[in-house]
């Protein structure tokens, strides 16, 4: 388990665009985050496509970041993500609301994700954030023993809230 940093109030955070040079210090946090952790390969394609990615920034540090693929309308989380050592502070839903507002400005009509149904945690905020269950993907994500389904989640956007 990782050690969790102190309780003392977060600095000022602010959200930035990921760069190619940002790539090791992301890949750093995705390792251990995740059991099954993303390539640098994988974060450096997504840049060259010029998907939507973002990282959560305090005093020089990565507290999180977030990729996004954005085509006919909709939007896609491919990955979003906390530092382990800044999990349980809110800085989740504070990323997951920075995506929704940077989808938004791309004016899309909905946003889907992913998610483990292992993750409750996970499933808890994006529920919490207005996203609903509206499907399966039988044996989406490897797990230890083979693999494991992904519920597909979606946040529909109300047209007064597109590009606001």
């Amino acid at each position: 388990m990782s050690a969790r940093v102190s309780e003392a109030p977060l600095p000022e955070l602010v959200l930035r665009a990921m760069k190619e040079a940002d790539v090791p210090a992301v890949h750093a946090i995705e390792i251990r985050a995740y059991e099954f952790p993303w390539t640098q390969g994988i974060f450096r394609d997504c840049l060259r496509a010029n998907y939507p990615a973002w990282l959560l920034m305090g005093e020089g540090r990565i507290h999180g970041y977030f990729l996004l693929s954005v085509a006919a309308g909709e939007a896609h989380v491919l990955n979003i993500c906390i530092a382990p050592e800044y999990q349980g502070r809110g800085l989740g839903r504070t990323l997951l609301r920075s995506l929704v507002r940077v989808a938004k400005a791309r004016r899309v009509d909905r946003v889907f994700l992913e998610v483990r149904p292992s993750n409750p945690g996970a499933i808890q905020l994006y529920e919490s954030e207005g996203f609903n269950e509206i499907g399966r993907r039988p044996r989406y994500y490897p797990a230890r023993q083979g693999r494991e389904d992904a519920l597909v989640m979606a946040l529909e956007m109300l047209p007064e809230e597109q590009g606001s």
